[in-house]
């Protein structure tokens, strides 16, 4: 097989997170130690790269018919609607190809739209960097290609946010994450099959249509907890506090302690910045409690993106209708035990 004309083919799959999101998130993680649970669906993000021969470079986000094509070089200037697809380039030219620019083909599409809460754009910055993993035959291990994707949305790309989204797509499956100013842990949680049918059976999905930018609303975070005023570091405690709590009840299999954890995570949440919830996440909320949901919660920064429910899977099809009045998409899900993935195609 000449390698020269494979495509390479990469894919990391999105996350739900669960309890203590926003907790690690500079500087936050750096002075108190962020802990989050989250857990990775079967929804994903997949990355193509099909070397070319002609000295230009072609970069395409296909979800939203974003392209650019130009002569290759060893860093490109940034270009809106494919910065993700830059950013990463240019890191691997700069670290790994001693600055030798490559002429490729990039593209991109996700199962999940931007905004969505479910950590799509960091995601998608994983994927892109297992690819190009996939491509150089480069030695990175889960932690090097996290730590990677972090520095290249964070600090290459000037993207703020937390760090959960890239560990969790890298690693994938179930995840206790412990952020602090120089490490990250990642602890995956082993739980029995049961377990896990009876979580996966229990939860709706609603995208309400609305993607929101958390930039913003992780600007409006950041900026409450540098005030280092107690009414917005109370809120971050209390999530964090319920990281741990929701991790001993899926151990120990009590969904009725899971459910009250969502429950004061997503209270607790609302307090750490005015845009997380609004009107419209409110009708959706109620309605679904209404309709039999024991809890919910905004998977991600706030604003709009996806709601998730915890709900008692003999009541899904009742709360599921409930939603289906509104304008959105009414989902469920399944875990996912690996992270991001990649393969060759002669």
């Amino acid at each position: 097989m000449n390698n020269d004309n494979s495509t390479i083919r990469a894919r990391a799959p999105l996350r739900l997170g669960l309890a203590g999101g926003g907790t690690d998130v500079s500087p936050y993680s750096d002075e108190f130690g962020g802990l989050v649970l989250n857990v990775t669906i079967d929804k994903y993000a997949y990355a193509t790269i099909i070397r070319r021969h002609d000295d230009h470079v072609e970069l395409i986000a296909a979800d939203n018919n974003n392209r650019w094509f130009g002569k290759m070089s060893p860093k490109l200037e940034r270009v809106s609607g494919v910065d993700l697809h830059v950013g990463v380039y240019n890191r691997i030219i700069k670290d790994f190809n001693n600055n030798k620019p490559l002429s490729l083909s990039i593209i991109t599409h996700s199962e999940a739209p931007p905004g969505s809460g479910l950590g799509s754009s960091s995601t998608m910055v994983v994927a892109l960097v297992q690819a190009f993993c996939e491509l150089l035959s480069l030695p990175l291990g889960e932690y090097e290609i996290a730590q990677l994707a972090y520095q290249i949305e964070r600090n290459d790309l000037g993207l703020t946010g937390g760090k959960q989204d890239q560990y969790a797509a890298t690693f994938g499956g179930l995840n206790f994450m412990e952020f602090y100013k120089d490490r990250v842990i990642v602890n995956p949680l082993r739980i029995k099959a049961h377990i896990k049918a009876e979580l996966e059976s229990s939860l709706v999905l609603f995208y309400t249509g609305v993607s929101r930018e958390s930039a913003k609303l992780v600007d409006e975070q950041t900026t409450n907890v540098k005030t280092g005023d107690a009414k917005y570091l109370e809120p971050l405690h209390a999530i964090k506090a319920e990281a741990v709590s929701m991790k001993e009840a899926i151990l120990k299999a009590d969904f009725d302690a899971f459910a009250s954890s969502m429950q004061h995570g997503w209270e607790s949440k609302k307090k750490m910045a005015k845009s997380i919830s609004n009107p419209m996440i409110e009708e959706i909320y109620n309605a679904a409690i209404a309709a039999g949901a024991k809890a919910g919660k905004v998977s991600g920064a706030g604003g709009g993106g996806f709601i998730m429910f915890f709900v008692d899977p003999a009541q899904r099809p009742y709360v599921m209708r409930a939603l289906s009045k509104f304008n959105g998409q009414v989902s469920t899900c399944n875990f996912t035990d690996t992270g991001t993935q990649s393969w060759r195609k002669a």
